[in-house]
């Protein structure tokens, strides 16, 4: 079943209202968001130069689609904040219809999937993402994208569809390298007992394949210019240390923004020392800077693996908490997004124990416990957990509040 134009208008038409209202509360001149100068910078170079900057922070560069995004949507003028929050917004209004358009096919009834449409297009989380410049609304876009066209080519059997999912999938890992940890879910049309095995393993191999044609030029790009293997960013170094040294466990001590803004100056300043460091130890390439980060990483680890252990189990109840940072947010928004996301668990549970279909179910739990696992084993960040976690949440317990 079809979600329909109209409907689909309508829903489109309402998030991106919901969306340009809330960046002009938040400001269109003035990026708020404090990695919105390194796409910027990024977009720029890409730009008025034509080249993509060997280092968008000191330690690492970062993927390379939100920064040709912002050059595109911008006209070749990423200067231009305001176009920038636009494009975005225009983003997360695309991103409220594809929840909907998901949920006309796996549940199969509009209203439904109408009422997920309608829900995506206000939901909180979705709205103060598309409000700035940032990576998240092109990140669930393609993800979204990814799956509606991997669960339509399971349906029909349709290669071109399951070339254009694996595709997209690459897409999405060249916005944000933890879509790569998806990349296996790739093979679930193997799963599908509708199709004779030939035609589930042809469904598959062909998603696998526009995942790696979509990663292979960057890839090769950097393996040119660096002679190393980096599929995606070097930066999966600093983020190993990041998420898990002592600075780690400081972090999670925090209880002010007074005190979030000594501790960041103070990492701040051990990351330049050891990176200062590193490259008078010749490691100047990205692949060696990004190693020799990950080192450090493992050693803390090694010295103190109760400690490591404890400190996993902190980051993984940090990511399934259904509230955000108390001491970032002020109390009545903790509380309501916390009342929000208490009734989302609940009724995303249900939702899950009823769908009829039991294989996109247990797929999209799958999406679930794989992104919890490659964060927890990297950094727990909240908007890291928006795009894998609500779309699920909304889809399921809109279902799952829905009467039969």
């Amino acid at each position: 079943m079809t979600l329909g134009w109209r409907a689909g208008s309508a829903i489109f038409l309402l998030a991106l209202v919901v969306r340009l209202a809330a960046t002009a509360a938040a400001g269109f001149a003035t990026p708020a968001f404090g990695d919105a100068d390194r796409y910027l910078f990024a977009a720029s170079e890409l730009a008025r130069h034509g080249r993509y900057p060997d280092r968008t922070e000191p330690y690492f560069f970062r993927p390379p689609a939100y920064p040709l995004f912002l050059v595109a949507a911008t006209l070749g003028r990423p200067e231009s904040v305001a176009r920038a929050k636009a494009a975005n917004a225009v983003l997360g209004a695309a991103g409220a219809l594809l929840l909907a358009m998901l949920s006309a096919r796996i549940f199969g009834r509009r209203p439904i999937a109408v009422a997920t449409g309608l829900v995506a297009a206000v939901h909180p989380s979705f709205v103060l993402l598309a409000t700035d410049v940032q990576s998240e609304p092109l990140f669930l876009v393609f993800l979204l994208s990814s799956g509606l066209l991997l669960l339509s080519a399971a349906d029909g059997a349709s290669g071109s569809r399951a070339l254009a999912a694996g595709a997209i999938l690459g897409l999405a890992a060249l916005t944000r390298p933890s879509a790569l940890a998806l990349a296996p879910l790739l093979a679930a049309p193997l799963f599908d007992r509708r199709r004779p095995a030939g035609a589930r393993l042809r469904v598959a191999a062909v998603a696998v394949a526009g995942l790696v044609l979509a990663l292979v030029p960057w890839t090769l790009r950097n393996a040119a210019r660096y002679q190393e293997l980096i599929p995606v960013s070097d930066a999966g170094g600093v983020s190993l240390y990041a998420g898990n040294s002592s600075w780690t466990r400081r972090f999670y001590a925090v209880r002010s923004r007074e005190e979030y803004a000594r501790w960041l100056e103070d990492f701040d300043r051990d990351l330049r020392g050891r990176l200062a460091s590193i490259e008078q130890a010749g490691g100047v390439s990205p692949g060696r800077r990004s190693a020799a980060f990950a080192r450090m990483a493992l050693d803390e680890a090694r010295a103190d693996p109760l400690a490591s252990l404890r400190l996993l189990a902190t980051k993984a109840g940090h990511w399934v908490r259904p509230y955000p940072t108390p001491w970032f947010w002020p109390l009545p928004v903790v509380a309501a997004i916390g009342v929000l996301y208490v009734l989302l668990y609940v009724f995303a549970a249900r939702g899950l124990w009823r769908a009829s279909r039991r294989g996109v179910a247990a797929f999209c739990v799958a999406v679930l416990l794989v992104s919890m696992l490659v964060h927890v084993a990297l950094q727990v960040v909240w908007r890291y957990r928006v795009p894998y976690w609500d779309p699920v949440l909304l889809l399921y317990g809109v279902f799952g509040a829905w009467r039969r």
